[in-house]
């Protein structure tokens, strides 16, 4: 009789898990849908928009030369700009020059806002400098950066690590003042030499806000580039659009215009996938 009843039990509990579940992947398809929905309709309403902008430059005479710069004639420059390889060239010459900026402010940002968040003698005396410097723009570092580096790509690089290293540096430096100081005072007690400190307790630690830094240096980074590339060279997003420009291509413009919102959105979701996976804040 009491094995009867422990099997009624298994059954029910096996009933309530498998319940349990479905309920649970049946609202998680809920809020994706839901979220799918969200995004395509944000996507539709600023298209609608775009369209309606467009429509009001064509039907007034005084602006109708500038029609190109509708939706209509920029999704059919695309196949254009792709058949002469235009924007592929563009968007791997500029993400040569964002990559090689960020990296450069990744690999001294992070030791910095150790630094910061570790020495409170280092931080106090360089508090002063970092902030002065800080609220400099970065174009403003243009004259000089041209003068210092002998190509333009060296210039436009060093721009944007100026400008995508205080992310960076001061993301870390709050992650680790959230740091447990008991963390480091057992790892001393064991025996923990400073690189083990770094790369056992800091690193791990504080790799969300690393990450949630990293991500936005490279927004900053993105915004600089662009201006960047105004001015001096001959290749990137920005001398394509200064080129479609000159040339009165708006079609083009916008076209090229597209593409870095579209390219910007693609990197700034993968650091937000990133920070996502791999941080230990993830399931919490």
């Amino acid at each position: 009789m009491s094995n009867g009843k422990a099997d009624v039990v298994d059954v029910d509990a096996g009933t309530s898990a498998s319940s349990l579940k479905t309920a649970q992947s049946a609202k998680k398809a809920k809020s994706l849908g839901k979220s799918l929905f969200n995004w395509a309709a944000g996507l539709a309403i600023l298209f609608v928009l775009w369209w309606f902008g467009g429509y009001l430059i064509e039907i007034n005479p005084d602006t109708t030369n500038f029609s190109d710069f509708g939706p209509i004639p920029t999704f059919k420059a695309f196949p254009e700009l792709f058949a002469i390889g235009k924007i592929q060239a563009a968007v791997m010459t500029s993400g040569y020059r964002l990559g090689a900026g960020l990296l450069i402010a990744i690999v001294v940002g992070i030791p910095i806002g150790i630094l910061l968040g570790r020495s409170t003698v280092f931080r106090e005396l360089s508090n002063s400098p970092f902030q002065l410097i800080r609220m400099i723009s970065p174009l403003s570092w243009e004259p000089i950066a041209v003068i210092v580096f002998a190509t333009w790509n060296g210039a436009i690089v060093f721009l944007i690590a100026v400008a995508a290293v205080w992310p960076v540096v001061f993301a870390t430096a709050a992650g680790l003042a959230k740091v447990d100081p008991a963390w480091f005072k057992v790892a001393r007690n064991l025996g923990a030499k400073p690189w083990h400190m770094v790369t056992e307790i800091i690193l791990p630690a504080i790799m969300f806000d690393i990450l949630t830094g990293v991500r936005l240096a490279l927004g900053v980074g993105w915004i600089v580039l662009v201006p960047a590339e105004f001015l001096g060279v001959t290749s990137g997003l920005g001398y394509s659009i200064a080129d479609a420009r000159e040339t009165l291509s708006y079609d083009h413009l916008t076209a090229m215009v597209l593409t870095i919102g579209i390219m910007g959105y693609i990197l700034d979701s993968s650091c937000a996938m990133l920070i996502k996976k791999y941080s230990w804040h993830h399931g919490r």
